[in-house]
């Protein structure tokens, strides 16, 4: 028996999956392509669905391969991912929440690059709010709280119905197990999580406009934070493992930022 690691890396434009032996040798891998819609002038979205798609189509096809190079059975131990800081958001059953203007249910991601926020950014930035520090002094469209201020001035409906907002890395790790935690790496990057302090600030919440997350005690941006690599609930649910073609259980670890992986 060889055992092996799976390790799924989402970009902007693809998805790939690759399987490693326990020496960190690569066996297989498979790339697959992934949409970009662009409905707008500086609107830059995804869908949910299609990113899934890709990424089951990358995680068989990998396996696959890697059985066929192997004299022995091709065990899998454990699985990984990592993922564009782009913005999804769930309802209440996990299914997806359109952040469109177009309304499109599978326009449910705004992409890392996306630049609606611009306004939202600079005003965040005018209050010099002390959690900014962290972040290099000023935040950038390109993060996550001037999306969610864009969508609660902008979009109020889709705001409102959102049960989870996540950044993709942690939408992949929910959509493998169904647990809801979020990574270390992406909250305290992307989203003004103190990591140091392990708490959201929420005076900043409320001086930008989003004071209604704090009021929810940020049950929608994440209560259960868990630094990069420690095991998610209890593995691959039985959903997600159908999916993917692995093993129901098996440990998923949690996720990265793509540029933080390495």
């Amino acid at each position: 028996m060889t055992e092996v690691v799976i390790g799924v890396d989402v970009g902007s434009g693809s998805a790939r999956a690759g399987v490693f032996d326990l020496e960190g040798r690569a066996l297989a891998s498979r790339t697959h392509p992934i949409a970009q819609f662009r409905p707008a002038p500086g609107h830059v979205e995804q869908s949910s669905a299609d990113i899934w798609s890709a990424v089951c189509a990358c995680v068989r096809g990998a396996m696959a391969a890697a059985q066929a190079r192997s004299a022995s059975p091709v065990e899998p131990c454990g699985i990984g991912f990592d993922a564009t800081c782009s913005l999804v958001a769930t309802d209440a059953a996990g299914g997806p929440v359109s952040l469109s203007t177009t309304g499109r249910d599978d326009h449910d991601i705004i992409m890392w690059m996306d630049q609606r926020a611009t306004d939202q950014a600079a005003r965040i930035n005018a209050t010099g709010a002390e959690v900014l520090r962290y972040v290099g002094g000023r935040i950038s469209p390109e993060m996550q709280t001037p999306k969610l201020l864009w969508l609660a001035e902008n979009l109020p409906r889709a705001f409102a119905a959102a049960h989870d907002f996540f950044d993709l890395p942690d939408w992949l790790t929910f959509r493998a197990t169904g647990a809801r935690s979020r990574s270390l790496c992406s909250l305290v990057c992307k989203w003004t999580y103190l990591g140091h302090e392990r708490r959201w600030d929420e005076d900043y919440f409320r001086r930008i406009g989003l004071g209604m997350l704090a009021d929810e005690g940020f049950a929608r941006i994440g209560t259960e934070v868990l630094p990069p690599g420690e095991a998610v609930g209890q593995g691959l649910s039985a959903q997600g493992a159908a999916e993917l073609g692995l093993p129901g259980g098996l440990p998923v670890s949690a996720s990265a930022i793509d540029a933080h992986a390495g």
